[in-house]
């Protein structure tokens, strides 16, 4: 077994078997984050959360109780995954189909982006910096920066400030007060 950092926390009945983890995260009570997964400084991975081999956080990821992040997801810096996320890699599993890391399906999820309680995540998908997922949504495609989407399949209803407060018809925020534009098809926001 790895010996982890003495500067990552790792709970008496958490487990942490990956050297690739940053100083000053967290795992925390009955989580597990397998060899071969990359996690970066000051995460958090709270009870009960899985971090396969071949997954990688990026700095300030916050895995809340139950997430499941499997081998070829990829989350940026500073994103939130809210209580039992599911991420999936495989398009056609089949349990007497062994497949190899190469043959997983990959899923990234772009810096800042908030993925809701429940939310499904189906391989093959880039979520936006910035996006917002609502709670119980399954994003089947691609979500574009600063979208706010929910249902099943999850659609776009409006969108987010960085901020993650809903923007008004100006994608003006009152909360914060950032304005942003349309920044191309498929392209989402970007600061005005």
């Amino acid at each position: 077994m790895t010996t982890v950092s003495s500067s990552v926390f790792v709970h008496e009945r958490g487990l942490c078997e990956s050297d690739e983890v940053g100083a000053g995260t967290r795992v925390w009570a009955f989580a597990h984050v397998l060899p071969g997964a990359r996690v970066g400084k000051d995460c958090n991975i709270c009870d009960g959360a899985f971090v396969e081999t071949g997954a990688v956080l990026g700095d300030r990821v916050t895995v809340k109780n139950g997430t499941l992040v499997f081998g070829g997801v990829t989350c940026e810096d500073e994103v939130f995954l809210g209580p039992n996320v599911l991420f999936t890699n495989d398009f056609r599993p089949r349990a007497h189909i062994r497949k190899g890391p190469d043959q997983l399906i990959s899923t990234v999820v772009r810096h800042n982006a908030t993925l809701g309680a429940g939310t499904v995540v189906v391989c093959g998908t880039e979520i936006g910096a910035f996006a917002f997922a609502g709670a119980g949504a399954v994003v089947t495609k691609d979500v574009e920066p600063h979208a706010f989407v929910v249902g099943n399949p999850a659609v776009r209803k409006g969108w987010v400030c960085e901020c993650a407060a809903r923007l008004d018809e100006d994608l003006h925020c009152a909360e914060c007060g950032l304005d942003f534009r349309t920044a191309g098809t498929g392209n989402g926001l970007t600061r005005a």
